[in-house]
């Protein structure tokens, strides 16, 4: 199972769990415009992990090419036998239910598309996902330009991975009565 969403990130600071007094402005002065870079991504249920591909926009175009990572990764392929079908849950947002999106799903019958109201992120953990790379990962920076920003991302997103992969101290202890 596969919770995909899409995100993005900006290359001026974003602030996260900073404190100023009551009334106080949390900005941070940085030189010229900010823009930003789309992050369209899947959320592997079972191993946790992100995949995430950048663009400059939010498109249904940008989203296909993240389903064309999805095919690389899960996919059918010549040496494996049987592919494993994956169930992608996807909220009605205007980029999914596009007629460019539609028709790239229903070229993949080895996805299942099950479908969230459209405005309810408590129900897809990726934004869970989102959340922990912005806070914890691309929080306090100021980013040169958009190359920058991606690169950060795609570092974040590798580092992100591998913690998740790290056994955890309690995993696999026997507990006393």
């Amino acid at each position: 199972m596969l919770y995909a969403d899409e995100s993005e990130a900006l290359t001026h600071p974003y602030l996260a769990h900073a404190w100023a007094e009551r009334g106080a402005d949390l900005r941070v002065a940085a030189p010229g415009q900010s823009r930003k870079v789309a992050m369209m991504g899947a959320l592997d249920a079972c191993t946790r992990e992100l995949l995430v591909h950048t663009s400059l926009s939010k498109r249904s175009a940008d989203f296909i090419d993240m389903l064309e990572l999805l095919d690389r990764r899960f996919g059918p392929q010549p040496r494996r036998r049987r592919t494993k079908p994956v169930v992608l849950v996807l909220d009605n947002g205007p980029v999914h239910t596009s007629k460019a999106t539609t028709a790239a799903l229903a070229a993949r019958p080895w996805i299942t598309v099950e479908w969230l109201p459209r405005y309810a992120p408590e129900l897809n953990d990726i934004e869970r996902a989102w959340r922990d790379l912005k806070r914890h990962h691309l929080a306090h920076h100021t980013f040169q330009g958009t190359a920058d920003l991606d690169a950060a991302i795609h570092s974040a997103v590798t580092n992100l991975n591998l913690e998740r992969k790290l056994p955890r101290p309690c995993d696999n202890q026997r507990i006393a009565a």
